[in-house]
């Protein structure tokens, strides 16, 4: 019967594996916590910041790729002007980020120039 089923054999008595053993386990788990998890939770934790720095002025860029100046805003809610007298409300959460002073301005004087 063992040409099929090789014979195990114990050596020592010590069967269980050691630290030998788990060492390469819990080197793959610590590999994707620094490579997947320790930056998604450090992206959510910037993001959540910005969200609760909003205030009125500040130029942003939605999720859906929109920019526009916030006008009014309370704790669920963002009213965006994105042009002349046109105002969007969107959600805080799709906020994707803040853009730097005088943004807005130069894409709508870019858009009226365009018209003309």
């Amino acid at each position: 019967m063992s040409f099929f089923i090789s014979d195990a054999f114990a050596e020592g008595a010590a069967t269980q594996p050691g630290l030998e053993g788990m060492l390469f386990p819990i080197g793959i788990l610590v590999f994707f916590y620094f490579l997947f998890l320790r930056p998604q939770s450090k992206r959510a934790k910037e993001k959540k910041q910005m969200i609760t720095a909003l205030n009125k002025g500040v130029e942003v860029v939605t999720t859906g790729g929109i920019l526009g100046k916030v006008v009014d805003l309370d704790d669920n809610f963002v009213k965006i002007e994105v042009s002349d007298n046109s105002f969007i409300q969107v959600q805080r959460q799709s906020i994707e980020s803040m853009m730097p002073k005088g943004t807005y301005k130069a894409i709508t004087k870019k858009v009226s120039i365009n018209k003309a």
